[in-house]
Protein backbone atom coordinates (compact mmCIF):
# COMPACT_ATOMS: atom_id res chain seq x y z
CA UNK A 1 0.00 0.00 0.00
CA UNK A 2 1.18 3.64 -0.80
CA UNK A 3 2.21 5.48 2.08
CA UNK A 4 0.65 8.79 2.67
CA UNK A 5 2.62 12.00 4.23
CA UNK A 6 0.60 14.13 6.56
CA UNK A 7 1.67 17.48 8.58
CA UNK A 8 0.74 16.10 12.03
CA UNK A 9 1.98 19.76 13.49
CA UNK A 10 0.37 22.82 13.95
CA UNK A 11 1.04 26.34 13.51
CA UNK A 12 2.41 26.80 17.27
CA UNK A 13 4.22 22.85 17.14
CA UNK A 14 7.01 24.02 14.69
CA UNK A 15 9.78 23.31 17.16
CA UNK A 16 9.13 20.02 17.76
CA UNK A 17 8.42 19.18 14.40
CA UNK A 18 11.85 18.64 12.97
CA UNK A 19 13.59 15.05 13.45
CA UNK A 20 17.12 14.84 12.55
CA UNK A 21 16.28 12.97 9.42
CA UNK A 22 12.25 12.25 8.24
CA UNK A 23 11.79 7.76 8.14
CA UNK A 24 12.31 6.51 4.96
CA UNK A 25 9.37 4.51 3.68
CA UNK A 26 9.98 0.68 2.98
CA UNK A 27 12.47 0.43 0.48
CA UNK A 28 13.25 3.16 -1.95
CA UNK A 29 9.29 4.18 -1.84
CA UNK A 30 9.31 8.09 -0.12
CA UNK A 31 13.00 7.82 0.59
CA UNK A 32 13.85 11.28 0.55
CA UNK A 33 17.71 11.13 -1.68
CA UNK A 34 15.87 9.16 -4.02
CA UNK A 35 13.15 11.60 -4.04
CA UNK A 36 15.65 14.10 -5.41
CA UNK A 37 16.98 11.95 -7.58
CA UNK A 38 13.59 11.18 -9.21
CA UNK A 39 12.40 14.94 -9.31
CA UNK A 40 15.79 15.95 -10.25
CA UNK A 41 15.65 13.56 -13.37
CA UNK A 42 12.09 15.42 -14.71
CA UNK A 43 13.44 18.78 -13.66
CA UNK A 44 16.28 18.13 -15.56
CA UNK A 45 14.38 17.47 -18.85
CA UNK A 46 12.87 20.60 -18.68
CA UNK A 47 16.38 21.93 -18.19
CA UNK A 48 17.87 20.12 -21.20
CA UNK A 49 14.97 21.52 -23.33
CA UNK A 50 15.77 25.46 -22.34
CA UNK A 51 19.12 25.05 -23.58
CA UNK A 52 18.96 23.01 -26.77
CA UNK A 53 16.19 25.31 -27.85
CA UNK A 54 18.22 28.16 -27.64
CA UNK A 55 20.85 26.65 -29.26
CA UNK A 56 18.62 25.47 -32.13
CA UNK A 57 16.77 28.76 -32.56
CA UNK A 58 19.06 29.79 -35.53
CA UNK A 59 18.34 26.16 -37.34
CA UNK A 60 14.43 26.42 -36.52
CA UNK A 61 14.47 30.01 -38.30
CA UNK A 62 16.39 28.93 -41.20
CA UNK A 63 14.15 25.57 -41.85
CA UNK A 64 11.30 26.74 -41.26
CA UNK A 65 11.41 30.39 -43.17
CA UNK A 66 10.63 31.88 -39.43
CA UNK A 67 11.08 35.68 -38.59
CA UNK A 68 12.70 37.03 -35.78
CA UNK A 69 8.97 37.63 -33.98
CA UNK A 70 7.92 34.13 -34.45
CA UNK A 71 11.78 32.76 -32.92
CA UNK A 72 10.51 34.79 -29.80
CA UNK A 73 7.39 33.34 -30.15
CA UNK A 74 9.18 29.79 -29.67
CA UNK A 75 10.29 31.21 -26.23
CA UNK A 76 7.55 33.19 -25.59
CA UNK A 77 4.74 30.35 -26.09
CA UNK A 78 6.68 28.35 -23.53
CA UNK A 79 7.01 31.06 -21.12
CA UNK A 80 3.22 32.63 -21.21
CA UNK A 81 1.77 28.68 -20.88
CA UNK A 82 4.19 28.53 -17.76
CA UNK A 83 3.57 32.12 -16.46
CA UNK A 84 -0.31 31.71 -16.82
CA UNK A 85 -0.96 28.24 -14.90
CA UNK A 86 2.32 27.76 -12.28
CA UNK A 87 0.41 28.75 -9.37
CA UNK A 88 -2.95 26.77 -9.96
CA UNK A 89 -0.78 24.01 -11.22
CA UNK A 90 1.07 24.12 -7.74
CA UNK A 91 -2.32 24.56 -6.17
CA UNK A 92 -3.65 21.31 -7.76
CA UNK A 93 -0.55 19.83 -6.43
CA UNK A 94 -1.70 21.15 -3.18
CA UNK A 95 -5.44 19.68 -3.80
CA UNK A 96 -4.28 16.16 -5.19
CA UNK A 97 -0.83 15.36 -4.24
CA UNK A 98 2.50 16.50 -5.70
CA UNK A 99 3.06 12.65 -6.67
CA UNK A 100 0.23 13.13 -9.40
CA UNK A 101 0.86 16.38 -10.62
CA UNK A 102 4.50 15.16 -10.99
CA UNK A 103 3.72 11.87 -13.37
CA UNK A 104 1.66 13.92 -15.28
CA UNK A 105 3.58 16.90 -15.82
CA UNK A 106 6.78 14.41 -17.24
CA UNK A 107 4.52 12.24 -19.24
CA UNK A 108 2.50 15.18 -21.01
CA UNK A 109 6.17 17.36 -20.98
CA UNK A 110 7.68 14.18 -23.06
CA UNK A 111 4.74 13.35 -25.34
CA UNK A 112 4.63 17.89 -26.26
CA UNK A 113 8.65 17.14 -26.92
CA UNK A 114 8.00 14.44 -29.12
CA UNK A 115 4.91 16.13 -31.04
CA UNK A 116 7.72 19.41 -31.89
CA UNK A 117 9.78 16.99 -33.30
CA UNK A 118 7.01 15.76 -35.75
CA UNK A 119 6.21 19.23 -36.53
CA UNK A 120 6.63 20.94 -40.06
CA UNK A 121 5.86 24.47 -39.52
CA UNK A 122 6.20 27.62 -37.18
CA UNK A 123 2.94 27.47 -36.17
CA UNK A 124 2.66 23.76 -34.69
CA UNK A 125 5.99 24.17 -33.32
CA UNK A 126 4.52 27.04 -31.32
CA UNK A 127 1.54 25.43 -30.39
CA UNK A 128 3.26 22.24 -28.43
CA UNK A 129 5.43 25.06 -27.07
CA UNK A 130 2.41 26.06 -25.01
CA UNK A 131 1.77 22.45 -24.25
CA UNK A 132 4.99 21.79 -22.99
CA UNK A 133 4.47 24.81 -20.82
CA UNK A 134 1.23 23.81 -19.66
CA UNK A 135 2.45 20.29 -18.82
CA UNK A 136 6.46 21.47 -17.13
CA UNK A 137 3.98 23.70 -14.60
CA UNK A 138 2.30 20.74 -13.32
CA UNK A 139 5.97 19.60 -12.83
CA UNK A 140 7.94 22.56 -11.44
CA UNK A 141 6.27 23.06 -8.36
CA UNK A 142 5.50 19.80 -7.75
CA UNK A 143 9.00 18.97 -8.06
CA UNK A 144 9.61 21.97 -4.95
CA UNK A 145 6.73 20.70 -2.96
CA UNK A 146 8.30 17.22 -2.98
CA UNK A 147 10.88 17.91 -2.19
CA UNK A 148 10.05 20.42 0.86
CA UNK A 149 7.79 17.37 2.44
CA UNK A 150 10.44 14.89 2.15
CA UNK A 151 13.71 16.93 3.65
CA UNK A 152 14.23 18.30 7.09
CA UNK A 153 15.12 21.68 7.41
CA UNK A 154 18.68 21.35 7.98
CA UNK A 155 19.24 19.56 4.73
CA UNK A 156 16.51 21.50 2.30
CA UNK A 157 19.17 24.09 1.54
CA UNK A 158 21.48 20.88 0.91
CA UNK A 159 18.73 19.02 -1.46
CA UNK A 160 18.08 22.29 -3.33
CA UNK A 161 21.54 23.14 -3.98
CA UNK A 162 21.92 19.90 -5.18
CA UNK A 163 18.87 19.87 -7.69
CA UNK A 164 20.18 23.28 -8.60
CA UNK A 165 23.57 21.44 -9.71
CA UNK A 166 21.70 19.14 -11.76
CA UNK A 167 19.74 22.05 -13.87
CA UNK A 168 23.01 23.13 -13.99
CA UNK A 169 24.80 19.99 -15.55
CA UNK A 170 21.81 19.70 -17.77
CA UNK A 171 21.83 23.15 -18.80
CA UNK A 172 25.80 22.93 -19.33
CA UNK A 173 25.26 19.51 -21.79
CA UNK A 174 22.15 20.88 -23.74
CA UNK A 175 24.51 23.31 -25.81
CA UNK A 176 26.53 20.44 -26.70
CA UNK A 177 24.05 17.64 -26.85
CA UNK A 178 22.37 20.33 -28.69
CA UNK A 179 24.78 21.22 -30.90
CA UNK A 180 26.00 17.73 -31.93
CA UNK A 181 22.55 17.52 -32.61
CA UNK A 182 21.90 20.01 -35.17
CA UNK A 183 24.61 19.68 -36.90
CA UNK A 184 24.90 15.82 -37.40
CA UNK A 185 20.92 15.29 -37.52
CA UNK A 186 18.37 17.77 -37.57
CA UNK A 187 16.53 20.51 -35.42
CA UNK A 188 13.66 18.12 -34.92
CA UNK A 189 15.87 15.80 -32.87
CA UNK A 190 17.01 18.04 -29.68
CA UNK A 191 13.21 17.67 -28.71
CA UNK A 192 13.12 13.75 -29.38
CA UNK A 193 15.87 13.70 -26.22
CA UNK A 194 13.35 14.54 -24.06
CA UNK A 195 11.07 11.28 -24.76
CA UNK A 196 13.60 8.77 -22.87
CA UNK A 197 14.42 11.43 -20.96
CA UNK A 198 10.52 11.56 -19.74
CA UNK A 199 9.62 8.19 -19.51
CA UNK A 200 12.98 7.30 -17.29
CA UNK A 201 11.42 9.88 -14.94
CA UNK A 202 7.84 8.51 -15.22
CA UNK A 203 9.42 4.71 -14.11
CA UNK A 204 11.48 6.38 -11.46
CA UNK A 205 8.20 8.34 -10.37
CA UNK A 206 5.91 5.48 -10.35
CA UNK A 207 8.76 3.33 -8.23
CA UNK A 208 9.74 6.27 -5.61
CA UNK A 209 7.32 8.93 -5.22
CA UNK A 210 4.75 9.15 -2.25
CA UNK A 211 1.83 11.53 -2.01
CA UNK A 212 2.99 14.24 0.55
CA UNK A 213 -0.38 16.26 1.60
CA UNK A 214 -0.51 18.13 4.71
CA UNK A 215 -3.20 17.41 7.23
CA UNK A 216 -5.00 20.84 6.24
CA UNK A 217 -3.97 20.94 2.51
CA UNK A 218 -7.25 23.03 0.62
CA UNK A 219 -10.55 20.57 -0.14
CA UNK A 220 -11.82 22.96 -2.54
CA UNK A 221 -11.13 25.05 -5.79
CA UNK A 222 -11.40 28.50 -6.12
CA UNK A 223 -12.58 28.66 -9.74
CA UNK A 224 -13.44 32.20 -9.91
CA UNK A 225 -10.07 33.40 -8.52
CA UNK A 226 -8.00 30.73 -10.98
CA UNK A 227 -9.88 32.38 -13.77
CA UNK A 228 -9.27 36.28 -12.48
CA UNK A 229 -5.17 35.57 -11.84
CA UNK A 230 -5.27 33.48 -15.13
CA UNK A 231 -6.57 36.01 -17.03
CA UNK A 232 -4.66 38.79 -15.52
CA UNK A 233 -1.33 36.78 -16.12
CA UNK A 234 -2.36 36.06 -19.78
CA UNK A 235 -2.95 40.14 -20.27
CA UNK A 236 0.19 40.75 -18.76
CA UNK A 237 2.37 39.00 -20.24
CA UNK A 238 0.28 38.94 -23.87
CA UNK A 239 1.08 42.96 -23.52
CA UNK A 240 4.76 42.57 -22.93
CA UNK A 241 5.06 39.96 -25.82
CA UNK A 242 3.41 41.91 -28.29
CA UNK A 243 4.60 45.30 -27.19
CA UNK A 244 7.46 45.71 -29.53
CA UNK A 245 5.33 44.68 -32.53
CA UNK A 246 2.39 46.96 -31.28
CA UNK A 247 4.31 49.96 -30.14
CA UNK A 248 5.03 50.70 -26.22
CA UNK A 249 2.83 53.89 -26.95
CA UNK A 250 -0.12 51.84 -28.92
CA UNK A 251 -3.65 51.66 -27.26
CA UNK A 252 -4.05 47.82 -27.59
CA UNK A 253 -0.50 47.14 -25.33
CA UNK A 254 -2.06 49.21 -22.80
CA UNK A 255 -5.33 48.04 -22.85
CA UNK A 256 -4.05 45.06 -22.13
CA UNK A 257 -2.26 46.38 -19.65
CA UNK A 258 -4.44 48.06 -18.02
CA UNK A 259 -6.87 44.73 -18.13
CA UNK A 260 -4.24 42.54 -16.45
CA UNK A 261 -3.98 46.16 -13.45
CA UNK A 262 -8.11 45.58 -13.41
CA UNK A 263 -7.50 41.52 -13.02
CA UNK A 264 -5.38 41.67 -10.64
CA UNK A 265 -7.09 43.96 -8.32
CA UNK A 266 -10.55 42.04 -8.51
CA UNK A 267 -8.51 38.78 -8.04
CA UNK A 268 -6.83 40.55 -4.17
CA UNK A 269 -10.27 41.62 -3.85
CA UNK A 270 -11.69 38.16 -4.24
CA UNK A 271 -8.99 36.46 -2.82
CA UNK A 272 -10.05 38.45 1.14
CA UNK A 273 -13.69 36.98 0.43
CA UNK A 274 -13.60 33.49 -0.13
CA UNK A 275 -12.98 30.80 1.81
CA UNK A 276 -10.19 28.76 0.35
CA UNK A 277 -8.48 31.48 -1.70
CA UNK A 278 -6.21 30.46 -4.66
CA UNK A 279 -3.40 32.25 -2.85
CA UNK A 280 -4.12 33.66 0.67
CA UNK A 281 -3.19 37.14 0.54
CA UNK A 282 -1.82 36.74 3.95
CA UNK A 283 1.67 34.97 2.65
CA UNK A 284 2.71 38.06 1.38
CA UNK A 285 2.81 39.65 4.75
CA UNK A 286 6.26 38.24 4.86
CA UNK A 287 8.83 40.82 3.41
CA UNK A 288 11.08 38.24 3.19
CA UNK A 289 8.97 36.12 0.86
CA UNK A 290 7.34 38.70 -1.48
CA UNK A 291 11.58 40.22 -1.31
CA UNK A 292 12.11 36.73 -3.08
CA UNK A 293 9.29 36.68 -5.56
CA UNK A 294 10.70 40.15 -6.52
CA UNK A 295 14.13 38.85 -6.33
CA UNK A 296 13.21 36.01 -8.78
CA UNK A 297 11.74 38.27 -11.44
CA UNK A 298 14.76 40.63 -11.70
CA UNK A 299 17.12 37.57 -11.63
CA UNK A 300 15.40 36.34 -14.79
CA UNK A 301 14.64 39.63 -16.25
CA UNK A 302 18.45 39.61 -16.53
CA UNK A 303 19.08 36.50 -16.88
CA UNK A 304 17.12 35.29 -19.49
CA UNK A 305 16.49 38.23 -21.11
CA UNK A 306 20.44 39.21 -21.75
CA UNK A 307 21.35 35.09 -22.83
CA UNK A 308 18.73 35.21 -25.50
CA UNK A 309 20.92 37.37 -27.87
CA UNK A 310 24.04 35.84 -26.94
CA UNK A 311 23.62 32.47 -29.13
CA UNK A 312 23.09 34.88 -31.86
CA UNK A 313 25.77 36.79 -31.11
CA UNK A 314 28.05 33.70 -31.26
CA UNK A 315 26.50 31.67 -34.03
CA UNK A 316 25.64 34.58 -36.46
CA UNK A 317 28.42 37.29 -35.74
CA UNK A 318 31.17 34.53 -34.47
CA UNK A 319 30.19 32.41 -37.37
CA UNK A 320 30.20 29.65 -34.81
CA UNK A 321 28.52 26.10 -34.90
CA UNK A 322 26.44 25.29 -32.58
CA UNK A 323 28.55 22.27 -31.28
CA UNK A 324 31.15 25.41 -30.74
CA UNK A 325 28.82 27.87 -29.34
CA UNK A 326 27.79 25.29 -26.77
CA UNK A 327 30.99 24.67 -25.88
CA UNK A 328 31.24 28.68 -25.50
CA UNK A 329 28.97 28.48 -23.27
CA UNK A 330 30.11 25.88 -20.65
CA UNK A 331 31.70 28.33 -18.40
CA UNK A 332 28.38 29.77 -17.66
CA UNK A 333 26.50 26.50 -17.01
CA UNK A 334 29.68 24.95 -15.31
CA UNK A 335 29.86 27.58 -12.71
CA UNK A 336 26.28 27.10 -11.83
CA UNK A 337 27.33 23.44 -11.34
CA UNK A 338 30.01 24.41 -9.54
CA UNK A 339 28.45 27.17 -7.44
CA UNK A 340 25.00 25.12 -7.00
CA UNK A 341 25.88 22.95 -3.75
CA UNK A 342 28.59 25.34 -2.85
CA UNK A 343 25.86 28.31 -2.62
CA UNK A 344 23.43 25.59 -0.62
CA UNK A 345 25.89 24.99 2.25
CA UNK A 346 26.87 28.94 2.50
CA UNK A 347 22.98 29.48 2.42
CA UNK A 348 23.11 27.01 5.44
CA UNK A 349 25.78 28.70 6.90
CA UNK A 350 24.94 32.28 6.73
CA UNK A 351 21.76 32.39 5.81
CA UNK A 352 20.35 33.91 2.44
CA UNK A 353 20.85 37.44 2.28
CA UNK A 354 24.61 37.85 1.97
CA UNK A 355 25.12 34.86 -0.73
CA UNK A 356 21.84 36.25 -3.06
CA UNK A 357 22.99 39.77 -2.59
CA UNK A 358 26.58 38.92 -3.78
CA UNK A 359 25.20 36.91 -6.54
CA UNK A 360 23.33 39.74 -8.06
CA UNK A 361 25.99 41.88 -7.58
CA UNK A 362 28.19 39.41 -9.57
CA UNK A 363 25.80 38.98 -12.04
CA UNK A 364 25.46 42.99 -12.88
CA UNK A 365 29.26 43.48 -13.05
CA UNK A 366 28.98 40.17 -15.71
CA UNK A 367 26.33 41.67 -17.46
CA UNK A 368 28.20 44.82 -17.63
CA UNK A 369 31.09 43.10 -18.82
CA UNK A 370 28.92 41.35 -21.77
CA UNK A 371 27.63 44.70 -23.14
CA UNK A 372 31.47 45.69 -23.74
CA UNK A 373 31.79 42.01 -26.10
CA UNK A 374 32.40 43.11 -29.57
CA UNK A 375 32.93 41.39 -32.68
CA UNK A 376 36.33 40.27 -32.35
CA UNK A 377 36.06 39.29 -28.83
CA UNK A 378 38.16 36.66 -28.17
CA UNK A 379 37.16 33.11 -26.43
CA UNK A 380 38.90 33.68 -23.23
CA UNK A 381 37.15 37.28 -22.72
CA UNK A 382 34.03 35.99 -23.59
CA UNK A 383 34.57 32.79 -21.13
CA UNK A 384 35.13 35.45 -18.17
CA UNK A 385 31.69 37.04 -18.21
CA UNK A 386 29.88 34.02 -19.08
CA UNK A 387 31.45 32.02 -15.56
CA UNK A 388 31.36 35.42 -13.70
CA UNK A 389 27.84 35.00 -14.58
CA UNK A 390 27.09 31.29 -13.98
CA UNK A 391 28.50 31.90 -10.44
CA UNK A 392 26.19 34.81 -9.68
CA UNK A 393 23.18 33.00 -10.58
CA UNK A 394 23.90 30.03 -8.14
CA UNK A 395 23.03 31.40 -5.05
CA UNK A 396 20.08 33.50 -6.41
CA UNK A 397 18.55 30.34 -8.11
CA UNK A 398 19.05 28.08 -4.50
CA UNK A 399 18.68 30.76 -2.35
CA UNK A 400 15.13 32.87 -3.81
CA UNK A 401 13.64 28.73 -4.08
CA UNK A 402 14.70 28.51 -0.66
CA UNK A 403 13.42 31.68 0.58
CA UNK A 404 9.95 31.55 -1.05
CA UNK A 405 9.42 27.80 -0.39
CA UNK A 406 10.48 28.09 3.44
CA UNK A 407 8.50 31.07 4.29
CA UNK A 408 4.86 29.57 3.13
CA UNK A 409 3.16 27.21 5.11
CA UNK A 410 3.37 23.70 4.30
CA UNK A 411 -0.36 23.47 3.15
CA UNK A 412 0.71 25.94 0.64
CA UNK A 413 3.79 24.91 -0.60
CA UNK A 414 2.92 23.50 -4.04
CA UNK A 415 1.60 27.29 -4.46
CA UNK A 416 4.87 28.79 -2.85
CA UNK A 417 6.59 26.12 -6.03
CA UNK A 418 3.73 27.90 -8.41
CA UNK A 419 5.05 31.39 -7.81
CA UNK A 420 8.65 30.84 -7.30
CA UNK A 421 8.60 29.45 -10.75
CA UNK A 422 5.63 32.04 -12.28
CA UNK A 423 8.08 34.69 -10.90
CA UNK A 424 11.01 33.24 -12.88
CA UNK A 425 8.49 32.77 -16.22
CA UNK A 426 7.11 36.47 -15.60
CA UNK A 427 10.51 37.38 -15.61
CA UNK A 428 11.73 36.40 -18.69
CA UNK A 429 9.17 37.15 -20.39
CA UNK A 430 9.85 40.80 -19.30
CA UNK A 431 13.70 39.89 -20.22
CA UNK A 432 12.67 38.87 -23.66
CA UNK A 433 10.10 41.57 -24.51
CA UNK A 434 11.96 44.39 -22.88
CA UNK A 435 15.23 43.94 -23.91
CA UNK A 436 14.00 42.43 -27.38
CA UNK A 437 12.53 46.58 -27.72
CA UNK A 438 15.45 47.65 -26.63
CA UNK A 439 17.44 46.01 -29.30
CA UNK A 440 15.14 46.44 -32.22
CA UNK A 441 14.78 50.01 -31.21
CA UNK A 442 18.71 50.93 -30.97
CA UNK A 443 19.03 48.94 -34.60
CA UNK A 444 15.55 51.00 -35.89
CA UNK A 445 17.89 53.75 -34.69
CA UNK A 446 21.85 52.82 -35.64
CA UNK A 447 21.01 51.12 -38.84
CA UNK A 448 20.24 53.48 -41.45
CA UNK A 449 22.85 55.96 -40.41
CA UNK A 450 25.46 53.38 -40.50
CA UNK A 451 24.43 51.80 -43.79
CA UNK A 452 24.93 55.68 -44.99
CA UNK A 453 28.19 56.36 -43.38
CA UNK A 454 29.65 52.61 -44.90
CA UNK A 455 28.79 54.20 -48.41
CA UNK A 456 25.94 51.41 -49.16
CA UNK A 457 23.69 51.99 -51.96
CA UNK A 458 20.50 53.31 -50.36
CA UNK A 459 17.44 51.51 -49.37
CA UNK A 460 13.71 51.90 -49.50
CA UNK A 461 11.71 52.08 -46.34
CA UNK A 462 10.65 48.52 -47.08
CA UNK A 463 14.14 47.13 -47.50
CA UNK A 464 15.25 48.78 -44.65
CA UNK A 465 12.55 46.92 -42.21
CA UNK A 466 14.23 43.96 -43.91
CA UNK A 467 17.16 44.34 -43.19
CA UNK A 468 16.67 45.60 -39.66
CA UNK A 469 14.74 42.38 -38.90
CA UNK A 470 17.88 40.48 -40.23
CA UNK A 471 20.16 42.37 -38.20
CA UNK A 472 18.34 42.00 -34.98
CA UNK A 473 19.70 38.30 -34.91
CA UNK A 474 22.96 39.22 -36.01
CA UNK A 475 22.10 38.25 -39.92
CA UNK A 476 23.90 40.49 -42.80
CA UNK A 477 21.00 41.11 -44.97
CA UNK A 478 22.92 39.83 -48.18
CA UNK A 479 20.99 39.57 -51.57
CA UNK A 480 22.06 36.74 -53.66
CA UNK A 481 25.03 37.97 -55.97
CA UNK A 482 26.09 40.72 -53.63
CA UNK A 483 29.67 41.38 -54.52
CA UNK A 484 32.43 40.59 -52.21
CA UNK A 485 33.45 43.70 -51.70
CA UNK A 486 29.83 45.33 -51.09
CA UNK A 487 29.18 41.94 -48.51
CA UNK A 488 31.90 42.75 -46.75
CA UNK A 489 30.74 46.49 -46.11
CA UNK A 490 27.44 45.17 -45.15
CA UNK A 491 28.23 42.55 -42.71
CA UNK A 492 30.48 44.65 -40.78
CA UNK A 493 27.28 47.06 -40.63
CA UNK A 494 25.06 44.91 -39.59
CA UNK A 495 27.35 43.06 -36.93
CA UNK A 496 28.60 46.58 -35.65
CA UNK A 497 24.82 47.59 -35.12
CA UNK A 498 23.51 44.01 -34.13
CA UNK A 499 26.52 44.01 -31.43
CA UNK A 500 25.41 48.21 -30.26
CA UNK A 501 22.15 46.66 -29.28
CA UNK A 502 23.07 44.02 -27.64
CA UNK A 503 25.47 45.77 -25.60
CA UNK A 504 22.95 48.55 -24.59
CA UNK A 505 20.45 45.25 -23.54
CA UNK A 506 23.29 43.98 -21.75
CA UNK A 507 23.50 47.61 -19.79
CA UNK A 508 19.66 47.70 -19.14
CA UNK A 509 19.84 43.99 -17.65
CA UNK A 510 22.87 45.12 -15.44
CA UNK A 511 21.18 47.25 -13.78
CA UNK A 512 18.22 45.26 -13.23
CA UNK A 513 20.80 42.82 -11.38
CA UNK A 514 21.58 45.94 -9.77
CA UNK A 515 18.10 46.96 -8.33
CA UNK A 516 17.89 43.43 -7.26
CA UNK A 517 21.08 43.56 -5.06
CA UNK A 518 19.30 45.69 -3.03
CA UNK A 519 16.09 43.52 -2.94
CA UNK A 520 17.84 40.53 -1.87
CA UNK A 521 19.10 42.27 1.92
CA UNK A 522 15.36 42.07 2.63
CA UNK A 523 15.32 37.91 2.24
CA UNK A 524 15.82 36.32 5.29
CA UNK A 525 15.84 32.31 5.96
CA UNK A 526 12.19 30.36 5.67
CA UNK A 527 10.50 30.54 8.77
CA UNK A 528 8.19 27.63 8.20
CA UNK A 529 10.94 25.48 6.95
CA UNK A 530 10.69 23.19 9.64
CA UNK A 531 7.28 22.14 8.49
CA UNK A 532 8.75 20.13 5.60
CA UNK A 533 10.40 17.85 8.48
CA UNK A 534 7.52 17.57 10.73
CA UNK A 535 5.45 15.35 7.61
CA UNK A 536 5.57 12.03 9.07
CA UNK A 537 5.10 8.56 6.65
CA UNK A 538 2.66 6.39 8.00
Amino acid sequence: MTSQTIDTTGPGDKASAAPSDPAPGRGLRGHPWFTLITVAVGVMMVALDGTIVAIANPAIQKDLGASFADVQWITNGYFLALAVSLITAGKLGDRFGHRQTFLIGVTGFAAASGAIGLSHSIAAVVTFRVLQGLFGALLMPAALGLLRATFPAEKLNMAIGIWGMVIGASTAGGPILGGVLVEHVNWQSVFFINVPVGALALVLGLLILTDHRAENAPRSFDILGIALLSGAMFCLVWALIKAPTWGWGDGKTWLFIGASVLGFALFSVWETKVKEPLIPLSLFRSVPLSAGVVLMVLMAIAFMGGLFFVTFYLQNVHGMSPIDAGLHLLPLTGMMIVGSPLAGALITKLGPRIPLAGGMLATAVAMYGMSTLKAGTGSATMSLWFALLGLGLAPVMVGATEVIVGNAPMELSGVAGGLQQAAMQIGGSLGTAVLGAVMASKVDHDLPGNWKDAGLPPLSQSQLDQASEAVQVGVAPLAKGTPEAIATKITSVAHDTFISGMSLASLVAAGVAAVAVLVALLTKRGENAEAGAGAAHI
